[in-house]
């Protein structure tokens, strides 16, 4: 029987493929897919390398949605990672462990899983699991090692090239472990290292944002203060400043009112007294002197009004130009004494609750009420005036009364003479008045008063503005 050129019996060629070794299609199958390519053990290890591989693809899927729960914080990775490495491996115990001076801020510091429980504290870790604690603590270099008679495995955690913690298990009974498992827990240790100190650092970066966050409104806060404290030195710097002009003021008024009363005050007096004598001496002749005595009379008269004017004038220079050191019912009443001499006796009266006004204005009132009591013992011949002080709830109201001969018709007509034209000046105190009355914004209203003589009143309403102006002339 011939046989084909080139060709060989079937024994012959599996002599052949014995004596030359493993086919080379063999070979790169087993590269390939880690199985060998035995008709007997094909498929069993087929099963089990895709069994593996689920289990490292499950593993790896836990791991990474727990290393996407930052907000858990490092607790929560920890535990899934040590969960998913104990179910891969099918553990009976799996310690996960930092090394000493590794990751410092990172807690916890190592995880133990032990028949499904999770242990923290090492007072709770068995003897058995306390070795290869103290060697991840210690000596992590080490950690890549595995017993097999011993049923342990180790598995180092690196982090930039440097050993800083690892995986210890015991794995279940009948596991058959290949280096990909190795590589799985590998994978998750590594992993675990890096999301602990990525964990850390945005922890610590959300503790620091909230840090910047309190500076921020500290600053702001800060800022805000300074801003109320230049304000505040600002308005200060402003109060010198109108003290120091009110002091300049007040000197200069005090100086006016040391002239008036040291020279003009006295050469006024000199000639009233002067006018007088002269006046005594002329009344007792007969003939053309008794008629020129009768004329000094006005001259006196006259002198002494001039003298009264001064008095007051000189009482008002030394007011100072600052807010009133006393209540207005307070100033009222010294105003009052200074008529006194004039045989003027007067009652001051307040009804009502007290209402605090610009110092301008209380000025502005305290000349009104010493024009007034001027014209009643000087024009009135009156000895009694009453001055009353009335608060309401939305004016005020001034009112100067006296028992004198004034004729309150004749200063209504006489007022609305001053001011349709200037008249001699002996009137003026009463357009100053009325002037007075329409700054702070009232009425001035003169009648018949009850004790006899004439009453001028006072009323404005309230509030009033902090910065009313007056006239500063009297």
């Amino acid at each position: 029987m011939s046989r084909a050129p080139g060709r060989r019996p079937a024994n012959q060629a599996e002599s052949a493929t014995k004596a030359s070794g493993p086919h080379p299609l063999a070979t790169d199958l087993d590269v390939l897919t880690g199985l060998r390519t035995g008709k007997q053990s094909f498929y069993p290890e087929y099963v089990r390398s895709n069994q593996r591989l689920e289990r490292a693809v499950v593993a790896l899927d836990r791991t990474s949605r727990a290393l996407v729960r930052t907000a858990d914080g490092p607790r929560a990775l920890v535990e899934a990672v040590v969960r998913a490495a104990a179910e891969h491996v099918d553990a009976h115990w799996l310690l996960l462990a930092l090394a000493d001076g590794a990751l410092t801020a990172a807690r916890p510091r190592f995880l133990l899983y032990d028949d499904g429980g999770l242990i923290d504290d090492a007072g709770r870790v068995p003897p058995y699991v306390q070795e290869h604690l103290d060697v991840l603590r210690s000596r992590p270099w080490e950690a890549e090692a595995a017993a097999a008679n011993e049923g342990w495995i180790r598995v180092a955690m690196i982090l930039d090239d440097e050993p800083v913690g690892g995986i210890v298990a015991r794995p279940g009974t009948g596991l058959e472990l290949a280096a990909t498992d190795l590589s799985v827990l590998r994978v998750l240790a590594n992993q675990a290292a890096v999301a602990l100190h990525n964990s850390f650092l945005l922890h610590a970066a959300t503790r620091l944002r909230g840090q910047r966050e309190q500076l921020y409104v500290a600053a702001e806060r800060s800022a805000r203060d300074l801003a109320e404290r230049n304000a505040e030195l600002a308005e200060t710097q402003q109060q010198l400043l109108d003290a120091m002009h009110r002091q300049a003021l007040d000197d200069e008024r005090h100086r006016i009112a040391r002239e008036l009363h040291d020279s003009v005050a006295q050469i006024v007096l000199s000639a009233g007294m002067t006018i007088e004598v002269c006046r005594a001496d002329m009344a007792a002749m007969d003939g053309p002197p008794r008629k020129i005595a009768e004329q000094l009379v006005l001259a006196r008269n006259l002198t002494q009004q001039a003298a009264e004017r001064l008095r007051v004038a000189i009482y008002a220079l030394h007011q100072s130009s600052a807010e009133p050191p006393a209540p207005l019912p307070v100033m009222l009443a010294r105003l009052s004494r200074v008529h006194r001499p004039n045989d003027l006796h007067v009652a001051v009266k307040a009804e009502g609750r007290p209402v605090p006004l610009p110092p301008r204005a209380e000025q502005s009132l305290l000349r009104l009420t010493g024009e007034a009591l001027f014209n009643a013992a000087a024009h009135g011949k009156a000895t009694r005036a009453a001055v009353k002080l009335r608060y309401l709830v939305d004016q005020v109201s001034l009112s100067v009364s006296d028992n004198g001969t004034g004729d309150p018709a004749q200063l209504r007509r006489v007022l609305r003479l001053s001011q349709a034209a200037d008249l001699s000046g002996r009137h003026r105190g009463l357009a100053n008045m009325l002037l007075r009355a329409e700054e702070l914004g009232g009425t001035l209203s003169i009648r018949r008063s009850r004790m006899g003589g004439v009453r001028l009143c006072v009323t404005f309403p309230l509030p009033m503005a902090s910065d009313q102006g007056t006239r500063n002339d009297y």
